[in-house]
């Protein structure tokens, strides 16, 4: 698959793993005409801060169940006249292109400073995204090749669904301002194919054996996205099946596991073939509890059949006359009926959203924006819970100053109505960032607070959100292992027999236990399957 390279993309490829991850400082709720401190956790969240930073602190809770993203980044058209500075001369972004692109970042053209900015997020974007979540990107031909080429590295390019067309004006350019552009697009991925549950019930047409006898016997990490489970739901411990040793227990949901496993068979792979196969499109499938894993080579073994979301959306071009989506001056009429003047010069039309959103079928979903602007996203969301009834939740990030006076002012004179608008109801609670979870020395940082330090350390064992009581060491159980966390801010803590008998009162067949010093013999240690991890050392940083 060709990839793009550019000025500062080895400085940044992995620097999503490098962002400190940093809590949420709730500051207020809003239901009605009601501010209050206290949280009202429904599921609605405007977050101002760097979005880069926001978006790692939304992984503990929202990794994997986001159900879809829209997203409108600055499109890189070198006009300054902004409010959301477009051109990526913003004061944030040039501070963070300078510490991590360092020197490179002074002769960095437009473009790479552009690609250096939205690599990390869209590496994060994806981390948040459902399994059968999508994404939608609005862009212009400034960025639109560029954008779907590094789109095609993180997503995989069999994960593309198409490009929108968006008349953003109902004005022709004139004959005089020939080089107006009328048209915008959206791109759109899936976070994985729709369809491959489709094409794995095929049968045997097109799929081969990954496991052959005679074959080395092989231990290999399968990625929970990767591997169908041609199967009801159901749970399947740790144990020797017919055709491999599966070495977690994993619970099949809607065909997939809901966590990575291994299995040790014997493979006709190492783990480098199957990871190689896996950037190619490769997928996997598992039609029994025999576990004879067999493999699928979408691009090889057979043609695939029409993406059923491709063929029922998106053969269309988005305009008024199709699919009554407003343009960009509708667009800035309805932020002038809300606040009474003219805020943005080329918002986004509440109806081109709604339409994305309403292309998920859940009236349950959670809705992501990143780069929320005057919170178009969540007057989207807002309008169609009062539509059908659904109860969709919305997550907004905005990191320039106007997130309060714009993009929070917005939401609440939705929810209360406005102008000629009758109120559609809801609540949502504003957060800022607050500390980094470790400080400068690599230690845990003490101001965060216990339960947000607890609540990352389950995050980062099991990938489940934290649903703890903070009354006892003891974290959870997760797949048949048990979480203990033996914290004091005041001084140091040891694992111990009297440790033990004090704490751990929940039996399991394996332990994972955090302390600052451990006194427990080894051979002790491994008859009873407990693992020792010490803090802050062995706390993992992702």
């Amino acid at each position: 698959m060709p990839t793009l390279h550019w000025i500062g993309k080895n400085k940044i490829i992995n620097h999503h793993l490098e962002v400190p991850y940093k809590v949420l400082n709730h500051k207020y709720s809003f239901s009605g005409t009601v501010k209050r401190t206290t949280p009202i956790t429904d599921g609605n969240m405007i977050i101002n801060g760097d979005n880069l930073e926001a978006l790692k602190s939304l992984l503990p809770k929202y990794e994997g169940k986001v159900n879809c993203i829209y997203i409108d980044p600055p499109y890189n058209t070198g006009n300054e006249g902004w409010v959301y500075n477009d051109n990526v001369n913003s004061p944030q972004i040039n501070k963070w292109l300078g510490k991590v692109v360092g020197k490179e970042s002074e002769d960095l053209t437009r473009h790479d400073k552009w690609l250096c900015m939205m690599y990390p997020r869209l590496k994060l974007l994806h981390k948040l995204l459902a399994n059968d979540g999508v994404i939608f990107i609005s862009i212009d031909d400034n960025e639109l090749a560029h954008l779907k080429t590094i789109l095609d590295e993180i997503f995989g390019a069999s994960n593309f669904i198409d490009y929108f067309c968006w008349t953003k004006t109902s004005t022709p350019p004139s004959l005089a301002n020939k080089s107006r552009k009328t048209v915008e697009y959206i791109v759109c991925y899936e976070r994985k194919r729709t369809n491959f549950k489709y094409i794995a019930e095929l049968g045997d047409g097109g799929d081969a054996p990954l496991i052959n006898s005679g074959n080395p016997l092989t231990k290999i990490k399968f990625k929970k996205e990767d591997v169908f489970f041609k199967m009801e739901d159901c749970e399947f411990p740790s144990k020797q099946y017919e055709k491999a040793y599966l070495h977690q227990t994993i619970k099949i949901i809607n065909g997939y596991s809901d966590v990575d496993f291994e299995l040790s068979s014997n493979f006709k792979w190492i783990q480098k073939t199957l990871d190689f196969e896996v950037e190619q499109g490769t997928k996997f499938v598992i039609k029994s509890d025999m576990f004879s894993i067999r493999f699928l080579r979408l691009a090889e073994s057979f043609k695939a059949p029409t993406n059923l979301l491709k063929q029922k959306y998106f053969s269309v071009t988005l305009d008024k006359k199709n699919d009554d989506i407003d343009t960009n001056e509708g667009a800035k009429k309805e932020l002038e009926k809300i606040f009474g003047k003219q805020i943005f010069d080329y918002p986004k039309p509440t109806s081109l959203i709604k339409f994305f959103i309403n292309l998920v079928e859940d009236k349950n979903s959670i809705i992501l924006d990143s780069f929320a602007g005057s919170g178009t996203t969540a007057h989207a969301v807002l309008n169609l819970n009062k539509q059908d009834g659904g109860n969709r939740k919305f997550i907004l990030i905005e990191m320039e100053d106007y997130a309060q006076t714009i993009t929070a002012e917005r939401v609440k004179r939705v929810i209360n109505g406005y102008a000629d608008k009758e109120p559609t109801g809801g609540s949502f609670d504003y957060y800022t960032l607050g500390e980094p979870l470790f400080n400068e020395d690599n230690n845990l940082n003490e101001i965060v607070g216990e339960e947000k330090i607890r609540e990352y350390v389950w995050f980062t064992e099991t990938r489940v959100s934290y649903s703890g009581d903070n009354t006892s060491p003891y974290l959870g159980s997760h797949n048949d292992t048990s979480y203990y966390f033996i914290y004091d801010g005041d001084g140091l803590t040891t694992l111990d027999y009297e440790a033990l008998a004090d704490f751990v009162k929940h039996k399991a067949e394996r332990y994972i236990i955090y302390a600052d010093n451990c006194l427990l013999p080894e051979t002790f240690m491994r008859e009873k399957n407990i693992e020792f991890k010490k803090i802050p050392r062995d706390i993992t940083r992702f």
